[in-house]
């Protein structure tokens, strides 16, 4: 789009270049005034696409520091709890990297969204058992807090993967640089120079929107946000437990 804007511009430049001292003053005006808000625009959606990927990364850290919070306090849980836990724990890391891998808003995503929350259930049923056990105990209560605070976690890191830059926001940076760049190409044909120079800066933006899409993209793309934080704390948990069992209370 921005380089077809681009050869318009430099096409309808070359059809008014006989009238090119009655429009370079306000052509000039015009592209200068629109550039300026144009980079405004793509500055702002630049920062939103950031932020976000920033969020992202901090989540993710987030989640996989409370799974292994949890995964410790269970090993203090006593049996047949404990054992039962631990392995849901496991699995739910590796549903929680599916999650990772998944298109947000796709089938699949929904899927693996849903066999997380399935492991949820049947992890807080087997706390509610613990807890009911032995109601005054320290082990028990703790680990009902590290689990709520899991699932927190979790819900939070799922919600930030679709939390996207409005497509409005998208839609303006695009139309708004095919617009002001054509105009641009216009006016540097009136003025006899810098059809490269425009092109490159064509060229230039259109990076920056790729940018900015591939940071929104938290799943696809070149610029991912990272898993290694969940992978390297699934390979600890598959590790013997560090807490001998525990004994019954």
């Amino acid at each position: 789009m921005l380089l077809g804007a681009t050869a318009l511009g430099i096409y309808l430049g070359h059809r008014v270049r006989h009238l090119s001292d009655t429009l370079k003053e306000p052509f000039g005006i015009l592209q200068a005034a629109l550039l300026g808000l144009v980079g405004l625009i793509l500055a702002f959606g630049l920062s939103l696409a950031v932020s976000r990927y920033q969020d992202r990364r901090a989540d993710i850290v987030t989640a996989a520091n409370a799974i292994g919070t949890t995964y410790l306090r269970a090993q203090t849980l006593p049996e047949p709890v404990r054992s039962r836990s631990l392995g849901l724990l496991v699995e739910l890391n590796r549903r929680a990297l599916r999650v990772s891998d998944r298109v947000p808003g796709s089938d699949a995503a929904d899927a693996a969204e849903a066999s997380e929350e399935l492991i949820e259930r049947q992890l807080w049923r087997l706390a509610a058992q613990a807890l009911d056990a032995a109601p005054v105990a320290s082990a028990p209560r703790l680990y009902v807090e590290s689990l709520n605070d899991m699932f927190d976690a979790e819900t939070a890191r799922v919600a930030a993967l679709s939390n996207r830059v409005p497509t409005a926001v998208l839609l303006l940076e695009i139309v708004g640089s095919a617009v002001a760049l054509g105009l641009l190409a216009a006016y540097l044909v009136l003025l006899g120079r810098g059809r490269v120079a425009v092109v490159l800066a064509s060229v230039l933006v259109a990076l920056l929107l790729v940018v900015t899409t591939d940071l929104d993209r938290p799943t696809r793309g070149l610029i991912q946000v990272p898993d290694k934080v969940l992978k390297d704390q699934l390979a600890s948990m598959l590790l013997p437990p560090a807490a001998p069992t525990a004994p019954p209370r």
